[in-house]
């Protein structure tokens, strides 16, 4: 019983270690992209479009075999795949433009490969600090610092849409996008009209829910594992320690009672 007590113990306390499965198809995709990304970091172009060319020979292995991608899937994967070849091979085509196109390649192939905490949501702060920036600056009439604010705010928006369209329903991607086309198109009315500034703060809110929204529900599974595991250890091993109190009061009134009649 000691023993038992003990072991339920260590293991409430004992960081416990869920064993690492082998890595999925997917998942290896997910390491080429990101090595693809590296490469273009480091300027290292002709080995970035080495590795997409790897990429691409199996994707289509992959996906010829076990279709395990849906067809919109498989269509923002080619087209990401495409604009991150054009990326590496451009001779023309500015540094800051070939890490925006990488980086949302890499983005993509995350949202498929992981169930929780897809990459793009860490780019957060820096979408609604640029959006943050452009709204302040229509509400004060600036009309510079909005042009300027906003097109940083699309720039990094486009980096994380496809992505987006894997990991969001297509009700919430059709609502910003509407908002957004509107405030793009009637740039100088949002700046001059007050009734027109509020699809800025209709925008702010939808895009603190897409966010908000992702976060939940992103506790890793191996951890409901491990709590569930615990759980039915100190569940069993109280059962079992409360089983024999019992077992031992039973017979301690059954020698009482045998005392008694002697």
């Amino acid at each position: 019983m000691k023993w038992l007590l003990i072991f339920a113990i260590v293991i409430m306390l004992t960081p416990i270690t869920v064993h690492a499965e082998q890595q999925s198809p997917m998942e290896k995709l997910d390491d080429i992209s990101d090595e693809a990304l590296q490469m273009v970091k480091f300027h290292r172009y002709e080995d970035a479009k080495k590795l997409l060319d790897y990429f691409s020979d199996q994707f289509i292995s992959i996906t010829g075999k076990e279709k395990p991608l849906t067809m919109d899937e498989v269509r923002i994967v080619n087209t990401s795949h495409d604009e991150a070849v054009e990326a590496a091979v451009s001779p023309n085509m500015k540094y800051e433009e070939r890490l925006n196109k990488l980086t949302k390649f890499r983005l993509v192939i995350d949202a498929i490969a992981t169930s929780h905490q897809p990459l793009w949501t860490e780019m957060e702060d820096q979408i609604m600090t640029a959006f943050h920036q452009a709204k302040d600056a229509a509400i004060n009439g600036d009309t510079a610092h909005f042009h300027s604010n906003f097109n940083t705010f699309l720039s990094l928006y486009n980096v994380i849409y496809p992505s987006m369209k894997i990991d969001v329903p297509v009700e919430n991607i059709q609502r910003l996008d509407a908002r957004i086309d509107f405030i793009n198109e009637y740039r100088s009315q949002v700046i001059t009209n007050t009734d027109s500034q509020q699809e800025l703060t209709a925008l702010d809110t939808d895009l603190k829910n897409l966010f908000a929204n992702m976060e939940e529900d992103e506790a890793d599974p191996s951890l409901w594992w491990v709590i569930i595991s615990t759980g039915s250890i100190i569940i069993m091993t109280l059962s079992y320690v409360g089983w024999r109190k019992y077992q031992g009061d039973k017979n301690m009134k059954k020698n009482r009672s045998r005392d008694l009649k002697d």
